[in-house]
């Protein structure tokens, strides 16, 4: 065990253990030396705006105006945070998809507003129609869509996006959507943006951030974009919570937006082997787990653990905290995640380097063969 608690391996938090690429990392070396280094725009910086019109004009099939319709955040957690507070007022409701990422409960909260949970229902994580539309029947403002979705890994279907956006017309709601994920994607899945839908653009506000697309988690750019009326209310909302996004990261994150498609699918193709390895060896394992569609994320059910002598009456928590003391991996309870009352997940990611992921397979091996799963 003393073993374990010197080599832990970090599978909760999910952030990767790699660098960018090497040609943001020389734009970087570039702007620490010559600039930006004072404010930038508060919104963003002229050409990162730019940029990223370009890019969403491309993936929305129409003109997106970088000075009225893009805001440069500190992460995606702020875009989030600002879009909320732009559409929202005290006493709004908000619908959020339940299992979710937890700061969506307390943006809602954040901006005095009630959240009602619409669940996604294991294991595939569908949706009910009838559930949906009686969250926007009780008033819901605004629905926050994450896809694909933290911690489920579900991809939303071109039939489900058709829904909710008929549901958000019908009851004159906003889509506020966290798309950080929509290039981590699997297979034949597919990344729909609620914004590029007819007659979702007036509705949506779309926010992303390069954390995850770039494995730049650390450098906070994040940005949302919507129509112009919206916007002009989040550049204030913005503008009084950070000021603006750090000058010299905007100027090297540049680069990584002007990526063309092979840069995209290094991506996919990285990630596909990452998920198909780690799901792969918590087969052999007879440990009971999702499979994502989309994110870098896999909900293991401990229920066979829970069913054992020793674990009866645990929470996952309490797993959890068993689980990095005795064999060294660390994971996030799933009940943080859901507003019904489940307990029997724990996420783990996989956006880690070959050995690392190795590492903590073969400790979550040499636990199911302690107790009985291989």
């Amino acid at each position: 065990m003393l073993f374990y608690l010197a080599q832990q391996v970090n599978l909760s938090q999910g952030f990767p253990d790699f660098d960018p690429p090497q040609e943001i990392l020389d734009a970087l070396k570039e702007a620490a030396e010559h600039g930006p280094h004072q404010y930038s725009i508060t919104f963003g910086a002229k050409n990162f705006r730019d940029a990223l019109a370009e890019m969403y004009t491309k993936k929305f099939a129409r003109e997106i105006d970088p000075e009225k319709e893009i805001v440069v955040t500190c992460g995606g957690t702020e875009a989030m945070m600002a879009a909320m507070m732009t559409v929202c007022n005290p006493g709004d409701k908000v619908a959020v998809f339940s299992p979710f990422y937890e700061n969506y409960g307390a943006d809602a909260i954040l901006s005095g507003a009630d959240p009602i949970y619409v669940p996604l229902v294991p294991p595939d994580f569908h949706y009910d129609s009838e559930a949906l539309e009686r969250a926007f029947q009780a008033g819901a403002k605004a629905l926050i869509l994450c896809n694909p979705s933290n911690p489920c890994g579900k991809v939303f279907t071109m039939e489900e996006m058709e829904e909710i956006a008929e549901l958000a017309k019908r009851y004159d709601a906003f889509v506020i959507t966290d798309e950080v994920y929509e290039y981590i994607i699997y297979g034949e899945n597919r990344h729909i943006s609620m914004a590029a839908l007819p007659g979702m653009y007036e509705r949506t506000i779309t926010c992303s951030s390069l954390s995850k697309t770039y494995s730049m988690t650390g450098w906070r750019l994040g940005y949302l974009i919507g129509p112009e009326h919206v916007i002009e209310a989040a550049k204030k909302v913005h503008d009084f919570l950070t000021v603006g996004a750090a000058a010299p990261l905007q100027e090297a994150a540049v680069t990584g937006l002007k990526f063309g498609p092979e840069y995209y699918q290094w991506l996919k193709d990285l990630y596909t082997e990452k998920r198909d390895y780690l799901c792969g060896r918590l087969e052999q394992m007879g440990l009971s787990h999702t499979t994502p569609q989309g994110s870098y994320f896999v909900l293991v059910d401990i229920s066979g653990f829970l069913e054992k002598p020793g674990f009866t009456g645990w929470t996952d928590l309490e797993f959890c905290e068993w689980m990095i003391k005795n064999y060294g991996v660390a994971a996030v309870p799933g009940s943080s995640f859901f507003k019904e009352p489940v307990n029997n997940y724990i996420r783990l990611h996989f956006s880690r380097g070959k050995e690392t992921l190795e590492a903590a397979a073969d400790r979550l091996e040499k636990m199911a063969k302690d107790y009985g799963f291989c």
